[in-house]
């Protein structure tokens, strides 16, 4: 019986934290778009910086480098 005195208040303190922690989440844009992450994954992310790609293929088609070529290459 003594350890229902200790048990429940530390049950009703873990309740409030969590019920917190969600209203904080929510507050906080947590759960404002729940689809884009999910359908991301199947796109290619185009990112002008990324170089690992282009300097590959120099390696293997130093012919068709754009530094040596006159006309601009197309943009994806």
């Amino acid at each position: 019986m003594p350890a229902l005195y200790i048990m429940i208040p530390a049950a009703l303190l873990i309740v409030a934290i969590a019920i917190y922690v969600f209203f904080w989440a929510v507050d906080s844009g947590q759960y404002d778009d729940l689809d884009s992450p999910a359908h991301s994954i199947l796109f290619d992310d185009q990112d002008p910086q990324h170089t690992a790609a282009v300097e590959e293929a120099r390696l293997h088609h130093p012919e068709s480098d754009p530094d040596t070529d006159s006309k601009a290459p197309p943009h994806a």
